[in-house]
């Protein structure tokens, strides 16, 4: 039992999983699963209550039972507890205090990172301000390496998603062309495919593996069909670079997705057989996004904020290149306006940044969403400043496939600008090379089509 008093209320929280709802930010899926604040009073007493709360709390307060989820024996039994003593004193608000303080840098919270648990993320995460987010999130840096190195400190990476909605091969390298010359695509050429079949998946595995030594691209490609279609590609030898999944924060949201740890571990193995990479061997790519649990119906009664950092887990256990979260794609059931959107991001990137994992974030929303491009460009820069790893680039921020609306090759270019980011060090060098930028970090785009892409431009015209 959990209890905070304001004025002659008293407030009354049954068990942790339930004082961590009620402390959550005011979201629409959270009013949906029934487990939100009924008030801000509530609110604010649950975070007061939680503030107060040990973090040792939540190594023996398991938030669905370790017996009934693998991703709670996940999470208990890969804890470091000679990582977590340095902070294993504290109470949450301690916790969020010590984070903030000068003396805490990267360093020290690469060392922490392995024992925090997903929910001790989110606990804290639920008395931070904005500000708060950024700030922590500003001093972690997780680097990750494939055929190029991203995550390094002032550099910002892309994922160039060129989809389209009948997989046309010439329509598809148009928008890779596109973004290239934009200087998109060193996180990966990533497509969502139209038709998703292992024979589609090997066709569109093969055409970006084709260009990308045509061209001599120090980046990776990856198709974002389920794993075990990735794993069949594999075994008829299909070039595959990078593994994608759809993850989720509990057992059975994962089961809704037909997968599990052991089918992550399996494919994680086939892709290092193929031995693809240059400069490292992450080879898994991870997306979440809050709400995916409840819509399972999978979400045991927890708040979507601390369903998604348990999906942080899984990711982390596999070493990933990428995790991005897709933060306004489910729509606005989940997250209903641009405020709870920007939120969410901020919540999701420094979890995760904390929880030693490189973060990306899809900025995005829904058609029918509360929101618009101003509310994104707001959570893009904010992103920007807190140090995220990758976006999204994107014909026109309009995803003609997937029919959302996320960010553009002119938006990852205005962040870039805006903020002296650069993107990973072997791709810069690689459009140095090609004439696409200039030296420096001004990104001063050509005036005329660079010689290497010309006759490009003539096959596809």
């Amino acid at each position: 039992m959990y209890a905070h008093s304001i004025g002659t209320q008293n407030y009354r929280f049954d068990d942790l999983k339930t004082l961590m709802a009620r402390a959550s930010p005011a979201r629409s899926g959270d009013y949906l699963a029934g487990v939100a604040a009924q008030s801000a009073q509530e609110r604010a007493a649950a975070q007061m209550a939680l503030a107060a709360v040990p973090l040792t709390d939540f190594l023996t307060h398991a938030l669905v039972p370790y017996e009934a989820d693998e991703i709670t024996r996940l999470i208990m039994d890969t804890h470091d507890a000679a990582a977590f003593a340095t902070v294993s004193h504290l109470t949450v608000g301690d916790f969020r205090n010590w984070l903030l303080g000068d003396e805490v840098d990267s360093g020290v919270l690469s060392a922490l990172a392995p024992g925090i648990t997903p929910e001790m993320a989110a606990a804290v995460s639920k008395i931070m301000r904005n500000q708060d987010l950024i700030l922590v999130a500003k001093k972690c840096s997780v680097v990750t390496r494939f055929r190029n190195t991203i995550g390094l400190p002032g550099r910002m990476a892309t994922r160039l998603q060129p989809n389209h909605p009948t997989d046309d091969g010439t329509g598809i390298a148009a928008s890779v062309l596109d973004g290239l010359l934009y200087g998109s695509g060193d996180a990966v050429i990533g497509i969502n495919p139209a038709t998703d079949n292992v024979l589609q998946v090997i066709k569109l595995v093969t055409l970006m593996s084709d260009v990308i030594s045509q061209y001599g691209i120090p980046t990776q490609s990856c198709v974002l069909t389920h794993v075990t279609n990735t794993i069949e590609a594999i075994n008829r030898g299909a070039p595959v670079d990078l593994v994608f999944q759809s993850i989720g924060g509990t057992e059975a949201t994962n089961s809704s997705f037909g997968l599990n740890l052991a089918l992550l571990a399996e494919a994680r193995s086939a892709a290092m057989s193929l031995n693809r990479g240059t400069v490292g061997n992450n080879v898994m790519y991870f997306e979440t996004g809050q709400g995916s649990a409840l819509s399972a119906n999978a979400h045991h009664g927890m708040d979507q904020q601390t369903c998604e950092a348990r999906a942080y887990a899984v990711a982390r256990h596999f070493k990933p290149l990428l995790v991005n979260t897709v933060v306004g794609f489910i729509g606005p059931e989940y997250l209903y306006d641009g405020k709870q959107i920007m939120r969410a991001g901020l919540e999701d990137h420094f979890c995760a940044k904390l929880l030693g994992l490189p973060m990306g974030c899809d900025v995005c929303y829904t058609n029918h969403a509360e929101a618009d491009q101003n509310d994104m460009d707001v959570l893009l820069t904010l992103l920007g400043v807190a140090g995220c790893n990758f976006v999204m680039g994107i014909p026109g921020s309009d995803d003609i496939m997937l029919n959302y609306q996320t960010t553009s090759f002119h938006d990852a270019l205005y962040v870039r600008r805006l903020l002296g980011l650069r993107p990973a060090p072997e791709f810069e060098e690689w459009l140095q090379r090609m004439d696409i930028i200039s030296g420096g970090a001004d990104f001063r785009l050509p005036t005329a089509l660079p010689a290497a892409f010309q006759n490009a431009m003539r096959r596809l015209a």
